[in-house]
Parts: C-alpha cells; sequence; structure tokens
C-alpha cells in the first residue's frame, strides 16, 4: 500500500508536459472548501504554485483568486494555532502548578501532553512564516489533494483529486468505514473496482514512495513470544532517478449538503498497486505502485473502446526501476 508520496505539483510545469490544461476552477473550489473545512488537506508544494507564482505572463485572475484564498486559510490556522497555544500554555503552568504540592501521575502526564503540543503548535506557526523550500513539502498522504492528469469529456486536465477514492453512490461515512480505498489492487480491477477501471482513468507524477513494513519482517524474523508488532516506515526511491507515472482510478461523486469537502461534488483517486519487484518484497512489503511507460500515457489515460485485454496488457507493460530503500526519519 502506497500510503505517502512526493508528488510533482507545478501546474504550469505538468501542463506543458503533458499537454494538458490546468483546471483553474476546480483549484479555486478546492481552495474555498478547505476555508470551510478543515478536512481538506493539500501539500505545501501545490500552495506555491499561488503564493510564488512563476509565470512569464503574470498571474491570471482565477490565480489571483486562489492566491487571496491560501492566504486568508493561513491567517485562519495562524489564529486558531495562537488560541491553542495560549490554552497549552496555561496547561502547561497547571501542571507543574501540581506537581510543586504533590507528584501526580496525572500532573506528570498533564506536563508532557503540553510540553508536546507547545513545541508543535510553536512549529507550525513557524512553518507558515517559511518561504525556502523543504523537503517534504511536496509530500501527500491519505485524504489529500493531489494534481492528477485525466481526460474529460474530450480535454486533458490537470484537476485536484483527493488520494482516496470514494466511489459514486456511497455514502459519505464509506471513507472512515474502508479508510484502505487510496490504493486499488490490480487483482480486483475487474471486480471492486469495475466502476471505473475501463473508463476513469488518472496519472499521478511521484518522485519517490514511503511504505509502512512491520519491524520484524524488515529484519527476516518472527516475532517472539509476547512481542508486539511494531512499524517500520521505508522510503523507497526509484534507480535511475526519474519521475514516475503512476497509474489510478479516479471517480466523481455527488453529495448531498452538508457533505465534506463540497455539497455537491467530490473529485478523488486510487493508486493501482501490484505484486512488489523482489528489493521491495524482500524489506517485507507486499504491494507496489505501476509506474506507466510513457509510450502507453494516451492509450491509458483514454480507455473508452479500448479492451480491458489491451488495458491489462499496458499495466503489465510498466517501468521497472530499481528501487532504494532508506527508513525514513
Amino acid at each position: 500500500m502506497c500510503y505517502s508520496a512526493m508528488v510533482e505539483q507545478h501546474l504550469r510545469s505538468l501542463a506543458r508536459e503533458f499537454r494538458a490544461e490546468v483546471d483553474w476552477d476546480q483549484f479555486e473550489t478546492l481552495f474555498r472548501e478547505r476555508l470551510e473545512h478543515e478536512d481538506v488537506r493539500v501539500a505545501r508544494a501545490l500552495e506555491d504554485n499561488f503564493t510564488d507564482p512563476a509565470s512569464p505572463t503574470g498571474e491570471s485572475e482565477v490565480e489571483r483568486r486562489i492566491r487571496s484564498l491560501i492566504e486568508a486559510h493561513r491567517r485562519k490556522d495562524a489564529e486558531s494555532s495562537e488560541r491553542e497555544l495560549f490554552k497549552q500554555r496555561k496547561r502547561l503552568v497547571d501542571a507543574r502548578r501540581s506537581l510543586e504540592q504533590r507528584e501526580t501521575k496525572r500532573a506528570r502526564e498533564e506536563e508532557r501532553i503540553a510540553q508536546g503540543k507547545i513545541e508543535s503548535l510553536l512549529a507550525r506557526l513557524a512553518d507558515f512564516k517559511h518561504r525556502e523550500p523543504l523537503e517534504d513539502d511536496p509530500r501527500i498522504f491519505p485524504m489529500y489533494f493531489a494534481p492528477l492528469i485525466v481526460e474529460d469529456a474530450g480535454r486533458r486536465l490537470i484537476r485536484p483529486m483527493r488520494y482516496t477514492c470514494r466511489l459514486p453512490g456511497k455514502p459519505p461515512n464509506y471513507d472512515a468505514r474502508y479508510p484502505g480505498t487510496y490504493n486499488a489492487r490490480r487483482d480486483n480491477l475487474r471486480g471492486f473496482w469495475a466502476e471505473l477501471y475501463g473508463k476513469r482513468h488518472g496519472i499521478l507524477a511521484i518522485t519517490s514512495f514511503f511504505e509502512n513494513v512491520p519491524l520484524h519482517l524488515f529484519e527476516r524474523r518472527e516475532l517472539t513470544p509476547g512481542e508486539k508488532p511494531k512499524n517500520l516506515v521505508l522510503h523507497f526511491d526509484p534507480r535511475p532517478k526519474a519521475e514516475m507515472l503512476v497509474a489510478c482510478l479516479w471517480a466523481r461523486w455527488s453529495g448531498a449538503e452538508g457533505d465534506v469537502p463540497s455539497s455537491r461534488e467530490l473529485y478523488s483517486f486510487a493508486a493501482i498497486t501490484d505484486v512488489p519487484p523482489p528489493e521491495i518484497a524482500a524489506t517485507g512489503h507486499n504491494r507496489c505502485v505501476i509506474p506507466l511507460k510513457r509510450k502507453n500515457i494516451d492509450g491509458w489515460l483514454a480507455p473508452e473502446g479500448v479492451s480491458l485485454e489491451r488495458l491489462d496488457q499496458i499495466l503489465a507493460d510498466r517501468d521497472r526501476p530499481f528501487y532504494e530503500h532508506r527508513i525514513a526519519a
């Protein structure tokens, strides 16, 4: 399961590379919705398209509106963080005052929690001010929105979609009940994913990805008696280093009033995964994303009228880099 990835998010560069249009209206809708709903998440690299525009012709009107929405969100987030920081500082003072009177487990725990939250909030407030790119700026997780390359109604578009797919007709609580739908198993494309396979395909451009691996499997051993499984996060990089065009499925979901992120519609996607190459399997992980060959992009993005057998061939005829791994910080 590819639970996290470093995603190419420079919209104009993606548009040039894939001869696509940027769906500016959908990006504006996304950032407007984020002002109202905390559950709408994006990576900092996506915001940078609008906070530090690099268009040779200057910003369009819609880009200026999006920049204003991002600035409003940062002000709102900073104000909320400042209020919470005040609250946690008071909590820390109260805990230490209690400890001066009598040592208790509860007061010591209150001190620990408050101190941890203060450090986290201070880091968050500092992050609002950073302007130099950070290594994790392009990183997404499940439930984050990212730019997906798709073809819709005859147009090739770069559209923001959520990395956790909600199939049409499913209730909003489907995401919480089935949180693993950010990946689509290749061996289930004609089963659970049949509504999308052969109909709605996309590509996510990434440079590397992260996986959760049980520590004992990484160490190639059995659990000892009484030992509880521990998790390890591994960061996989392709060699030779290159952009990977990950095969995805996407859906358009229509909802009702009060649904998040929109009462009207939600665009979301899942990355297709398959059995891993030997070097990933050797780490104890059992899945891997499918990087498409560039010669197959057109056939993948426009699957209408293409047989499922031909689409299966495209997924089989994939790029096969060697994946180096390291333990993620």
